[in-house]
């Protein structure tokens, strides 16, 4: 079931180390925090029976338990993601809630999905972290019947989203070893260019391809700031390593530079988003992956 495990890629080691195990700790926050994202997605995929779902990049399972619950019209709902420590909080918060959503521990780009099994396709920011983004849309093409609905959140430009880029640009002078963002790289703003996101899916046999910017007002507790900007995103992983006096000095800093965020007691930002939409194309042979 962990296919990952044997591809030592390096999103594989990342999530399945110290992001996702921030992540699973945050929760509850991140949950919150990405509320308004995840009823966007799920008002996406109104309208028409949801049949059996996919979540691409589940993590620890809000939109697969959402997608799951309501729906009366709803068959089968599988997360599936890469990170061992966010399924396993999924599967708990699953029977927790006496869901029957199934997650799997897999990489979407390469696991066997049985053929043309799934109605829905859904992902809040999960699909951006692909190695071949082309031969993963292909691989998930596989695994839709045709016709099957695609619907998915990825953020926008990394200028279009100074909040989740506040940490890194005022850490950096304190962190030198902090990675730069590749553009096009695997990675949070993977998908920044709608032309290049339109032709990996044509190219992997996606159809009815539309793509929109989307602005979602998002919140946080003001208290919550430091335990998030802590331990998530690329400082938090840099923070992991850093001495204590480098880590309160870096904290200190950070925490300063998103003062303009906080108003009273909660901290607000815009995520800037593309919500893209596709169908399974017929006919299928001709994609590539």
């Amino acid at each position: 079931m962990h296919d990952t495990q044997e591809s030592g890629n390096e999103q594989a080691r990342l999530w399945n180390g110290p992001a996702g195990r921030a992540w699973v700790d945050r929760q509850p926050l991140l949950d919150r925090l990405f509320t308004p994202l995840g009823t966007l997605l799920t008002e996406a995929v109104a309208g028409r029976p949801l049949g059996r779902v996919l979540d691409v990049g589940c993590g620890t399972g809000a939109v697969t338990l959402a997608l799951a619950r309501p729906s009366g019209d709803a068959g089968e709902c599988v997360g599936i993601d890469i990170s061992a420590p966010m399924i396993e909080a999924a599967r708990a918060r699953a029977e927790r809630a006496g869901s029957q959503a199934r997650f799997v521990c897999a990489d979407a780009q390469t696991h066997a999905f049985a053929p043309a099994g799934f109605d829905t396709i859904v992902s809040r920011l999960g699909v951006m972290f692909f190695d071949d983004p082309v031969a993963a849309f292909a691989n998930l093409r596989r695994g839709a019947r045709d016709g099957a609905a695609l619907r998915f959140l990825a953020w926008r430009a990394a200028a279009e989203n100074p909040f989740m880029t506040t940490a890194e640009r005022a850490a950096a002078p304190l962190l030198p070893r902090l990675p730069a963002r590749r553009p096009g790289a695997p990675g949070q703003f993977g998908f920044a260019d709608r032309e290049r996101v339109e032709a990996i899916l044509a190219q992997a046999g996606w159809g009815a391809i539309a793509i929109r910017p989307v602005d979602l007002p998002c919140s946080l507790p003001a208290q919550e700031l430091v335990p998030y900007l802590s331990r998530l995103g690329p400082v938090g992983l840099a923070l992991e390593q850093a001495d204590a006096a480098t880590r309160e000095r870096v904290i200190e800093t950070v925490r300063a530079a998103f003062e303009p965020f906080v108003q009273g007691d909660e901290v607000h930002f815009t995520a800037a988003c593309w919500l893209a939409s596709a169908e399974a194309a017929v006919p299928h042979e001709v994609f590539h992956g």
